[in-house]
């Protein structure tokens, strides 16, 4: 049975309505890994460490997808929420087509920029060349990995989110296999080209599929179409989708930072091995965005149709599941750091070892992280980006920064793990304080 926006909501119809989003960002996540393993292992350690160190760069580039897609429809489902469809899908179209040609303009300028950003970013010889060979090919694609990251947000609004799961597995699949063949079978020095040729290709794929379907009739509740500029609904999908355009730009930021830091005390290892964690927080940190993908339009509809008693009980049921979530992440991080360390740099024992130590400390941060992904993407749903984005600022930038300058000078390497559990303990404090002061505000 079709789940609609207007039901009402049980733990059961919950989980169903949220899973397709919860399994599409985590099948993104395992597919970009997919790609690091590949590379890790047939192309080498200096190319992965590239693909690491150019990365948050390139998530910069394509972040204005995110932001729009979750922006916009927190302004889509509340409208709808209000009985105005026909409004809806104007605002549904306009924010399509300003993130692809913001996409394409990104691309060009991150074409033309790669080299210098990164020699900036502490790359030189080998490395260098690698980062300027990986990141062209990757930005080449960028409009199109806009439009996916946007359509990820957009499909669970269109009462759809079976479906974007379903573009997200083709996309994966397109990688993997391209994987498999790129890199594996073409010489030494092609591998890391081809690694990146594979990711173009699936973003391509996750872009162009919805297109084609949101521009012809369909049996969802959004369609492409029409559409007149509106600079105010464009600012105030901005507005609200500033914090996870925040939160991404940031952790791109102190990604950066993270690698600065892990050149100067542990070298390239160092890199690597943040790579390899990065990869897992990925895929768990995944898990709780998809749920705050999947939930945000329902909560954005019932507070658009002023349903406060629903609103409060999607918020309870939101924060019990999460806690549970988080719990049984630690333990599987934690019994899982020794194989997954092997399966990603098992051919370099120094390599490994640092790894393992690191997920030891890092696997903490999992019980008190899915607070703060769901606490800012519950504001952005209220439209309350101001708040949403404060979130998202203080946890992804100001505790990052402070914590990884302060922590490595008290305990080297071991500060910069440490560092990540820090952070996300004050950002889950941060979001229960905003939770209470605002409870009368919005009726939860």
């Amino acid at each position: 049975m079709r789940i609609q926006l207007s039901d009402h909501f049980t733990y059961g119809k919950l989980i169903r309505f949220t899973i397709p989003s919860i399994a599409m960002m985590i099948f993104t996540s395992i597919y970009g890994v997919i790609d690091g393993f590949f590379i890790s292992n047939f192309a080498g350690k200096t190319p992965f460490s590239a693909i690491n160190l150019i990365m948050p760069f390139l998530m910069i580039a394509a972040t204005v997808g995110l932001m729009f897609g979750t922006g916009g429809t927190a302004i889509v489902a509340k409208t709808f929420g209000e009985g105005k469809k026909e409004k809806a899908n104007q605002y549904f179209s306009l924010f399509v087509y300003i993130s692809f040609a913001l996409g394409v303009i990104f691309a060009i300028l991150g074409i033309v920029f790669i080299r210098p950003v990164s020699a900036l970013l502490g790359a030189e010889g080998e490395l260098l060349e690698n980062c300027v060979v990986y990141g062209r090919i990757i930005l080449s694609a960028l409009p199109f990995y806009v439009l996916q990251l946007l359509f990820q947000s957009f499909f669970p609004t269109a009462e759809k989110p079976q479906l974007g799961l379903a573009v997200t597995v083709f996309a994966g699949i397109t990688n993997m296999v391209l994987d498999a063949v790129l890199v594996i079978f073409l010489p030494q020095e092609y591998k890391l080209a081809g690694a990146a040729i594979a990711t173009a290709m699936s973003q391509f794929v996750g872009g162009v599929i919805p297109l084609f379907y949101f521009f012809r009739k369909n049996s969802s509740i959004l369609r492409l179409g029409k559409t007149t500029f509106d600079g105010k609904a464009i600012l105030k999908a901005c507005t609200n989708g500033s914090s996870e355009f925040m939160s991404n730009v940031s952790m791109s930021i102190v990604g950066m930072l993270y690698n600065i830091q892990l050149l100067k005390y542990a070298g390239e290892n160092g890199v690597a091995a943040y790579g390899v964690m990065m990869y897992v927080s990925m895929i768990f940190s995944a898990a709780f965005i998809g749920y705050s993908i999947g939930a945000a339009p329902v909560i954005s509809y019932h507070n658009g149709a002023q349903n406060y008693k629903e609103s409060k009980g999607l918020l309870r049921k939101s924060l019990i599941m999460i806690g549970f979530f988080g719990v049984g992440m630690v333990v599987a991080a934690e019994m899982l750091k020794l194989p997954l360390a092997q399966i990603f740099v098992g051919y370099d024992a120094e390599l490994m070892t640092l790894t393992v130590s690191g997920f030891r400390v890092f696997a903490l941060s999992f019980v008190f992280m899915g607070f703060a992904i769901f606490g800012s993407g519950f504001f952005t749903a209220l439209n309350d980006g101001l708040t949403s984005a404060l979130i998202s600022f203080l946890r992804t930038l100001v505790f990052q920064v402070a914590a990884v300058l302060l922590l490595p000078l008290i305990w080297e390497i071991d500060g910069v793990w440490i560092s990540i559990v820090v952070v996300e303990v004050m950002a889950a404090a941060l979001s229960a304080v905003f939770l209470v002061v605002k409870r009368k505000k919005y009726h939860y």
